[in-house]
């Protein structure tokens, strides 16, 4: 099979070969062009010879251009923060309106993504990342933006609109630029940031407002549920064709996942911040076999349930590709 076809049939939860494996790992200190950040893609990509392609941008691309000001503070796993927020008053909603996709720091990443497909040396899917307009929303203030909707939801409203409109353009512009699909984050869907009523307020509806909008030409929409007791049933009904969350962290272990999402591929398996970490080599190749046992091996693709630490030894990785390869056919 080719990466495409396997990828494609794991999403499909058809026979595979073997169960595709996919990880990623940030690159804070060459993400910031988009030369240095397709340049780290590919050899990543190379090294590693992974089924898919998940465009490592930094964390907070999606909020330079609002005024965010960013950078690298030595976080264990790459990424980058807001070292000033662009939202500090509730007033300063009011200055969030839509953004050219195609320019700024948004233009930057597209032109990482046309690189990454032209130097793609197979077929293997490229996923750019995008997040939910509500995560948008917490990366340019904090968790004030909870705050401002529960005391003047009107004040907040029109930022989130305008953060819609211009991911649902951007979200197309990255697919005309040459990704097959999206890697789609909302880091909202935790009850120690929102109740899941407020969730199905202020995040779901928005998110599928742009998966929606590609739902028809995107080849495969990955769907991260970042955090602890995710609400997985209910963000899990957006229309994405792939689902990845801390699965070795939190509910629902895949197993359970496979029973409640009946359709799509579940990508998870690997414990990134402690066994795939920590090691030993014989414990990754169990979770991979206990990540093929729960799904029967269909319908599943290896990878993280998170960004990689940069600390996980190449050794570690290794042993994940020398699990999947050695998997039963």
């Amino acid at each position: 099979m080719t990466k495409r076809e396997r990828v494609l049939n794991a999403v499909a939860r058809r026979a595979v070969d073997r169960p595709p494996v996919a990880f990623w790992r940030h690159v804070p200190d060459v993400d910031h062009t988009a030369e240095g950040l397709a340049e780290a893609m590919l050899a990543f990509h190379r090294r590693w010879d992974l089924d898919l392609i998940k465009v490592m941008s930094s964390g907070v691309y999606c909020v330079e251009d609002w005024g965010c000001t960013v950078a690298y503070a030595g976080s264990p796993n790459g990424a980058k923060q807001c070292t000033e927020h662009a939202v500090k008053t509730r007033g300063d909603w009011a200055r969030i309106t839509a953004r050219d996709p195609g320019a700024g720091a948004l233009g930057r990443e597209l032109d990482a993504v046309r690189r990454i497909r032209k130097g793609r040396g197979d077929d293997a899917p490229i996923l750019h990342t995008l997040f939910s307009p509500l995560t948008i929303a917490r990366k340019l203030a904090g968790d004030r933006v909870r705050d401002d909707l529960r005391a003047d939801e009107a004040a907040v409203r029109p930022a989130l609109e305008a953060i819609t409109g211009t991911m649902i353009r951007y979200a197309r512009a990255a697919l005309e630029a040459g990704a097959d699909g999206l890697f789609f984050a909302t880091q909202c869907g935790t009850p120690d940031f929102l109740t899941v009523e407020e969730n199905a307020r202020w995040d779901a509806p928005y998110a599928r407002r742009v998966l929606d909008a590609v739902r028809e030409t995107s080849l495969v929409t990955l769907l991260h549920l970042h955090g602890k007791d995710i609400y997985f049933d209910q963000l899990g009904a957006l229309p994405a064709n792939a689902v990845n969350w801390h699965d070795r962290l939190t509910a629902p272990a895949l197993g359970a996942a496979r029973r409640r999402r009946p359709s799509g591929a579940l990508v998870g398996g690997l414990a990134e911040g402690t066994t795939l970490r920590r090691g030993p080599i014989e414990a990754i190749a169990a979770e991979v076999r206990d990540a093929v046992r729960q799904t029967e091996g269909v319908g599943l693709i290896l990878g993280p349930g998170c960004v990689l630490p940069l600390d996980v030894p190449e050794a570690h990785l290794q042993a994940v590709i020398d699990a999947v390869r050695a998997t039963p056919r």
